[in-house]
């Protein structure tokens, strides 16, 4: 005989009925984790979809019952699979006494399969007419009550396999996340890019100002950190005449969590040669617009409460936008001093070294970020916060460099990037000489003095466009597994 299982430590009165019912079946021969396929026609979704040529035609599905409502000598169910729900009815003269009674004995949450022809009811509903209805799985946990759902967000977060179950909007928005992933693949392949992977566990170059997790390799007997960013990889694959490629990247970077952060994150970083930045800024906007028509079916689209037009972006630069929102103009600041005094007037904090060019990106972020809902450019960045950015020819204050931002949010990053391979070796030293105090394994390799073409690179969060597209206020909506502090 098969063995019969004791009750777990933990297990509740309801989980111990459950239990007891699978022994049952095993002491009878049938368990039902032996059953090992089950030869399913039709998804509910193609039932539905297709019900004028499938009406009185057999069909088999299976899936999970989410409820059951038993009339005597017939019962209605609702069974759920990877398209949706579909109603069965079952009546006790067409599957046998036994198997009725077997089908009345199921708890909601077990996996069945079902045979039989598709009709509709009196009601008009698409319903499968049940020939024969057979246990797959048995479920030992009750899902949560079907009229209240899953609703704590933390315990949502942590059992995403049951908000999967009991909340169907749910997985909308991770088949949606898949969708623009695709969309997103497709649009920079049709535009000659090329898709490429670089190491995610490396050693610890500086590429990105950000906290590594570390590791420690002992075959090589080296520490090693989970990449931060794949921009350095990605350059040199420019430099050896790739001239377009890009990398939907798992980034992972020891900060802080909110509602817009988490320690591990997907990024696309794409660099092509021989463009710059205003051509990042056209292929994001041309991006932007495939993506969103192609997901959302329209270039409006709601998000928290605001209407966002993707079919219309601003473009701004930085000098231009805290006049606008501030009324300061930059031209007035003739010395760092002028700058210094203005922030004390209007109450802007002070940067740690308190130039010109910082003090602006200061008034940015206190004037001007929160008003920026609908897309806007933001370009011509102060050299003191791009210290890797192409500076102006005509302006070396400020850099070659654009952020873009909707419903004040920063979406993504862009350069006109650093070809200068002795200029880039200095900034990088002076990047690492500030970071070894922090952090004594910094350093730096160059590899542009082979020659890198005139290069636009751009970097996007992934997760923060699923986010849009989605409606979602929080980056744990949109990772299936996000980052949790266990429980114990």
């Amino acid at each position: 005989m098969a063995q019969i299982y004791q009750t777990p430590a933990g297990y509740t009165e309801q989980d111990a009925i459950r239990l007891n019912k699978l022994n049952a079946l095993i002491e009878q021969g049938r368990n039902p984790y032996e059953i090992t396929t089950y030869d399913r026609t039709h998804t509910s979704g193609a039932i539905i979809s297709d019900y004028d040529a499938l009406e009185g035609q057999a069909v088999r599905i299976a899936g999970r019952m989410l409820s059951r409502r038993v009339m005597g000598k017939a019962s209605f169910a609702h069974l759920m699979d990877p398209d949706g729900q579909i109603q069965i009815y079952v009546r006790r003269d067409d599957v046998g006494e036994d198997s009725y009674r077997d089908f009345k004995d199921f708890d909601i949450g077990d996996i069945i399969g079902v045979a039989g022809t598709v009709f509709k009811t009196k009601s008009g509903e698409i319903s499968v007419h049940a020939a024969e209805v057979k246990l797959l799985t048995k479920s030992l946990h009750p899902l949560p009550e079907k009229f209240h759902g899953l609703t704590d967000t933390d315990t949502r977060y942590r059992q995403r396999y049951v908000d999967l179950i009991v909340n169907p909007e749910v997985k909308d928005t991770f088949v949606k996340r898949s969708r623009i992933l695709r969309e997103l693949r497709a649009f920079l392949d049709g535009r000659g890019y090329l898709e490429v992977d670089t190491p995610i566990l490396t050693p610890f170059e500086i590429g990105a100002a950000a906290k590594p997790f570390y590791t420690h390799h002992n075959t090589l007997d080296m520490d090693m950190v989970l990449r931060i960013e794949t921009e350095l990889y990605l350059k040199r694959l420019i430099v050896g005449g790739l001239d377009r490629v890009y990398e939907v990247g798992r980034i992972f970077r020891n900060e802080g969590m909110d509602t817009k952060h988490n320690p591990e994150f997907t990024t696309i970083e794409l660099y092509e040669a021989y463009t710059d930045f205003h051509g990042m800024m056209d292929l994001v906007e041309d991006m932007m617009k495939a993506v969103t028509q192609k997901v959302c079916g329209s270039l409006v689209i709601p998000y928290q409460g605001h209407e966002i037009d993707i079919g219309h972006w601003d473009r701004l630069t930085m000098v231009e936008a805290v006049k606008k929102y501030s009324g300061v103009d930059f031209a007035d600041w003739k010395s760092d001093e002028d700058a210094i005094a203005a922030a004390k007037a209007h109450g802007v904090e002070l940067p740690e070294v308190p130039t010109r060019g910082a003090i602006l990106a200061e008034f940015f972020d206190a004037f001007v970020e929160e008003k920026l809902i609908q897309p806007t450019f933001i370009y011509d960045y102060p050299v003191e916060i791009s210290p890797l950015a192409k500076r102006k020819s005509d302006d070396p204050m400020f850099t070659e460099r654009f952020e873009y931002f909707i419903n004040a949010t920063e979406f993504g990053n862009a350069f006109s990037e650093l070809n200068d391979p002795l200029d880039q070796r200095g900034r990088f030293e002076k990047q690492v000489a500030q970071r070894k105090a922090l952090d004594p394994a910094s350093r730096a390799q160059v590899d542009y003095e082979y020659g890198m073409p005139p290069t636009g690179g751009l970097g996007f969060g992934v997760d923060r466009l699923v986010m849009l597209l989605t409606n979602s206020d929080s980056i744990r909506d949109v990772l299936l597994f996000p980052t949790m502090k266990p429980l114990e």
